[in-house]
């Protein structure tokens, strides 16, 4: 499973894809509700044979007003095409690196990506990731009944208990949320979709200016330094507690 993580061509990638033409079947009922559900804001897609494409990213990434500004902006195009442009705004806004972007603490970067894989194969495979300074891209497969929603928010849960505690221990406020609370998710439609989705995930850094290379970027799965990372493992010497424990949270699970 690990080889999957960090090549494009592995055939284990194209575990859970939808292909062309197929609806995702035996969708998991999430509070009643099998395939599509929203929390409000944004809709969401739950399927056990699904891969999905999922974005979150800081509160102060994205600030209301701005959400507002491209609503209003939105509503003069097509209704066909306002989520596609949607989508490629908040991009570009969030790439441009707006807010705290704690995530650029190479000690935070390695917590959130140890909580990435810390429940590779247990809750969902994990097929690629990105950590970027202030969002997270993550490609994965939810499996044993776990849901998107359910995977997201112990991701989110755990990684903010951590961005508190080094608030804390920097003299800052720590009562901020951490998350903005939506996601976007996208479940992958056929091969095609996912060598492209893998390509931008990989390529984020790269777009954003971080670095020249994909490969040169730490937090992703196209670093080489990560190929045989452990699942739950989080490299020395930024955070010298180095293991996430079995259950994601010390004393408690995410």
């Amino acid at each position: 499973m690990a080889d999957s993580k960090h090549n494009p061509g592995n055939a284990n990638l194209l575990i859970g894809v939808v292909r062309d033409g197929e609806n995702p079947k035996s969708a998991i009922q999430e509070n009643g509700v099998p395939g599509w559900h929203s929390r409000g804001y944004l809709p969401h897609f739950e399927s056990s044979e699904a891969t999905q494409h999922v974005t979150f990213h800081l509160a102060d990434s994205l600030p209301k007003t701005v959400l507002q500004q491209l609503e209003s902006e939105l509503k003069f195009l097509p209704t066909e095409k306002q989520d596609a442009e949607r989508r490629k705004r908040i991009d570009a806004w969030i790439d441009a690196g707006h807010g705290s972007c704690v995530l650029r603490k190479p000690g935070i970067a390695d917590m959130v990506q140890g909580s990435l894989l810390n429940f590779d194969s247990q809750r969902y495979r994990l097929l690629a990731w990105v950590v970027m300074p202030n969002h997270v891209h993550v490609l994965f497969q939810p499996i044993h009944g776990w849901t998107v929603a359910k995977i997201v928010a112990s991701w989110k849960k755990f990684t903010a208990r951590k961005i508190c505690d080094d608030r804390q221990d920097n003299g800052e406020d720590a009562g901020d949320s951490v998350w903005h609370r939506e996601y976007w998710d996208r479940f992958i439609r056929d091969q095609s979709h996912l060598v492209q989705v893998i390509e931008y995930i990989h390529f984020n850094p790269v777009k954003a200016g971080l670095v020249d290379r994909a490969e040169s970027w730490r937090w992703s799965s196209v670093y080489p330094g990560n190929a045989n990372l452990p699942i739950g493992v989080v490299k020395e010497p930024e955070n010298p507690k180095n293991a996430i424990q079995e259950n994601g949270v010390p004393g408690g699970k995410p």
